[in-house]
């Protein structure tokens, strides 16, 4: 659980330190243009373009995963994210080498888009098969904190160099979250190589259930239930990045609320979904894991209309309550999350069938999130069309659940706390 964790919370907190970077400094560093939205446009960009990478990287992790087991995909994975994380900080500005600069800091991204593609799903899937069946939902949502646990480290270091004078943030006080990664990685990798194979893969592999394609199987015999994924999780992707990320430049640009203030406000969700998502997903272990998944769903899909005018007051206390409010429903789909995804694919394909699917939904949900609300901002000059697309959203994830069918445990799966089977002696 350590190791799955451990790693899951470095692949994020370098993932969002991008994210970060991208909403305060990325659009003036290497986008630089005389509309600053323009420049915010692109930078988001440039941070959904990893989102476009991570099908790619699900797809070989995936098949890979299905092939030769989850653990040494895992230690890969955090290899790569690592490498790029430790250059982006170290790359010149656009003012220094020009647009070399913007299309290497792109190159960087997609390679942390195709690790990550393959970072969680293959996380979520050593802790939940390492699991008794009754308690996938508790120990499943334990990993999804890592996502947040990832902000959270992201938000502080940020928000520490937020009372940097402006000339040192721009010059080189965005490039410390970055650096600082190394450390992290160090730690991450010194986990996970430690690890033991999945218990449900090794089942698989000793009755000779692994299939030479797993890719070509899921995409032959599973499509159905990869693209249903996909648009299950549209609403949380949406949810969590809209009020991650794109809330930063909102903030900033439209309320004319300071970036250090905006970033506590992130800050402190965060430490309410590392505590919502795992006690949902305890939930999920004692009642219906469907419907708490849906429940979430209609939350999210209903709450932005009462969010968004709890911005537009800029006071602080009413902007977090706006905050919490919002992030319970997604911890209730969040939390419940691993395990369901987990169980809508059988476990001889199921590191590829749960990736590929969970990353098509998060090119649109989690990576074009930001750009959409952007742009709609651009357009309207309000927040009332980005509520209506995070609405049309919940719809449709609210939809797409209903069609989804979870699979019992794979039922050569036998836990080592599990006491042996039974057995008869033969008559004399």
């Amino acid at each position: 659980m350590a190791a799955s964790l451990a790693g899951t919370v470095i692949e994020w907190y370098e993932f969002y330190i991008y994210g970060t970077a991208s909403a305060l400094i990325f659009g003036e560093l290497f986008f630089p243009s005389a509309d600053p939205l323009v420049g915010t446009l692109l930078a988001l960009s440039s941070f959904a373009l990893a989102f476009l990478a991570r099908p790619v990287g699900a797809a070989i992790f995936g098949h890979f995963g299905d092939r030769v087991g989850r653990k040494k995909l895992l230690v890969l994975s955090l290899s790569m994210m690592g490498a790029a994380t430790v250059l982006i900080g170290c790359l010149p500005t656009y003012h220094t080498i020009g647009v070399l600069a913007p299309v290497i800091l792109v190159m960087l991204r997609v390679v942390q888009g195709i690790s990550l593609g393959g970072e969680y799903s293959g996380a979520v899937l050593m802790s939940v098969e390492h699991t008794k069946p009754s308690r996938r939902g508790f120990f499943g949502s334990l990993i999804n904190t890592g996502a947040s646990w990832g902000l959270l480290l992201a938000s502080l270091v940020f928000l520490l160099l937020s009372y940097l004078p402006d000339d040192a943030f721009r010059t080189w006080g965005w490039r410390v979250p970055f650096w600082a990664s190394a450390i992290l990685i160090a730690i991450g990798m010194s986990i996970r190589v430690t690890i033991s194979e999945s218990p449900e893969f090794r089942a698989v592999a000793g009755e000779n259930r692994i299939p030479r394609q797993p890719l070509r199987t899921v995409v032959i015999e599973h499509w159905r239930s990869v693209v249903l994924l996909a648009l299950s999780y549209l609403s949380a992707g949406a949810t969590f990045y809209v009020a991650t990320v794109f809330s930063l430049s909102y903030g900033a640009q439209h309320l004319g609320v300071d970036r250090s203030t905006t970033l506590e406000l992130v800050t402190g969700v965060t430490v309410v979904a590392i505590v919502g998502v795992p006690l949902f997903g305890w939930l999920s272990d004692r009642f219906d894991r469907k419907l708490v998944y849906l429940a979430g769903i209609v939350g999210m899909a209903t709450l932005p209309w009462l969010w968004f005018p709890m911005l537009g007051t800029a006071d602080p206390l009413v902007m977090f309550a706006g905050f919490v409010l919002l992030f319970i429903p997604y911890c209730a789909t969040y939390g419940t999350m691993p395990a369901f995804f987990a169980h809508v694919f059988p476990a001889r394909i199921r590191y590829s069938g749960m990736a590929v699917g969970y990353s098509l939904g998060t090119v649109v949900g989690s990576g074009l999130s930001p750009l959409i609300a952007t742009s709609l901002l651009g357009v309207t000059g309000g927040w009332h069309a980005i509520a209506g697309f995070m609405t049309g959203f919940g719809i449709v994830s609210f939809l797409a659940t209903l069609a989804l069918r979870e699979l019992p445990a794979d039922p050569g799966y036998v836990t080592p706390a599990d006491p042996a089977p039974a057995t008869t002696p033969s008559a004399p």
